[in-house]
């Protein structure tokens, strides 16, 4: 039997930390697919940027990420099969 603590007006410790590192890792992917593109010397448009930055699917970030490796314009990154927010 396990126990979970709750406190009023807010989760629980796990889910705080749970959250936590969804964010942390959210930015961390935004972060890596803005630094490779950058040291590539590939341009990012404002839109691109911004549809990276808006982004809260961290597997999709993640997909991003290891496109951004090969990519020849950063619009790629979005490609294939319907790839869309």
């Amino acid at each position: 039997m396990s126990f979970v603590s709750y406190f009023p007006g807010r989760g629980t410790v796990r889910e705080t930390a749970y959250l936590e590192g969804k964010a942390q890792g959210r930015a961390e992917g935004v972060k890596g697919i803005l630094s490779v593109l950058e040291v590539r010397g590939i341009p990012v448009s404002d839109g691109v940027r911004e549809r990276i930055v808006s982004c809260t699917d961290v597997e999709r970030l993640d997909m991003w990420l290891e496109r951004s490796r090969t990519v020849a314009h950063a619009e790629e990154l979005f490609a294939e099969g319907g790839d869309s927010d």
